[in-house]
């Protein structure tokens, strides 16, 4: 199969990209850095476009290589992203924390809306993964920034697969996990009195425990991609935590259902009585 990765130069990105090469299919990685040295390593099923996925221009332009090349796609996998400004919000840098809702959320955005065309050519169902990632369900201080960047590309999930429930595309976002990347050196680099006491720890400690299982997000992230996960779309799923490889057994009901979004919680669901 043909999938365009975000984000393939480093990381999960990276990971991503040697896994679902040893898997046989053919890959076009976005990113800002230069990828030659890989494309070389991999000249007949790597190709790569050098792209700010945040700069509208530069995804079309990267978006144009490809329809030259593939007549269609198979899946796209958003992985490109960045913690940008980090600090209390109050005291952030306007122009950084804009830019970092940009890079990640536009990051998300501009490829979807970019490739789209590509995705509505393929012969089976195609497939959108996008990453979410810490802040995304619950405050993370310090990170806002990131965090609501992170909670937009779940909302922003939810409602691509609303708008496009008709046609043969399933759309969902992953959190990863705490897997140890360049983003927990960052934490720890800064240290507690920039990232915060709480923050800067649990960094450390994930960093000395090995972190979250990498395997677990490359195979949800392959799950996703598969035909196993058809009918699953406007969903975010935890690689470390939820049933993910069992929930095309459930694919109907799950469509029907509010499990695994972000919703609003009432009193009355917690068993709660806050009226007058």
């Amino acid at each position: 199969m043909q999938f365009v990765l975000t984000g393939s130069s480093t990381g999960i990105g990276r990971a991503l990209a040697t896994h679902l090469l040893a898997q046989g299919h053919l890959v076009w990685g976005l990113a800002r850095s230069d990828q030659s040295d890989f494309s070389a390593q991999h000249p007949d099923t790597f190709f790569a476009s050098r792209c700010d996925t945040a700069d509208w221009a530069q995804v079309q332009a990267a978006a144009s290589s490809v329809a030259a090349a593939w007549p269609h796609l198979d899946g796209l996998i958003c992985c490109a992203g960045l913690q940008g400004e980090i600090g209390p919000a109050i005291t952030a840098d306007p122009a950084k924390w804009s830019a970092t809702v940009r890079a990640n959320l536009d990051g998300t955005f501009f490829p979807i809306r970019a490739f789209h065309a590509l995705l509505a050519r393929a012969p089976r169902r195609a497939k959108v993964v996008a990453f979410s990632g810490g802040g995304a369900t619950k405050p993370r201080v310090n990170f806002s920034a990131y965090g609501v960047a992170k909670t937009g590309v779940v909302r922003l999930i939810e409602t691509i697969a609303e708008e496009l429930r008709d046609q043969p595309i399933d759309l969902n976002s992953i959190a990863p996990g705490a897997i140890n990347t360049r983003l927990t050196d960052e934490v720890i680099a800064l240290g507690p009195t920039v990232a915060g006491a709480a923050e800067y720890a649990a960094a450390v400690k994930q960093k000395a425990s090995g972190g979250a299982s990498l395997d677990k997000a490359l195979g949800l992230v392959e799950w996703l991609l598969s035909p196993a996960s058809d009918g699953v779309s406007g969903r975010l799923l935890a690689a470390p935590w939820d049933p993910w490889s069992t929930l095309d057994r459930h694919a109907p009901a799950l469509a029907k259902s509010d499990v695994y979004t972000l919703r609003r919680i009432v009193p009355e669901e917690r068993s709660l009585n806050f009226g007058a």
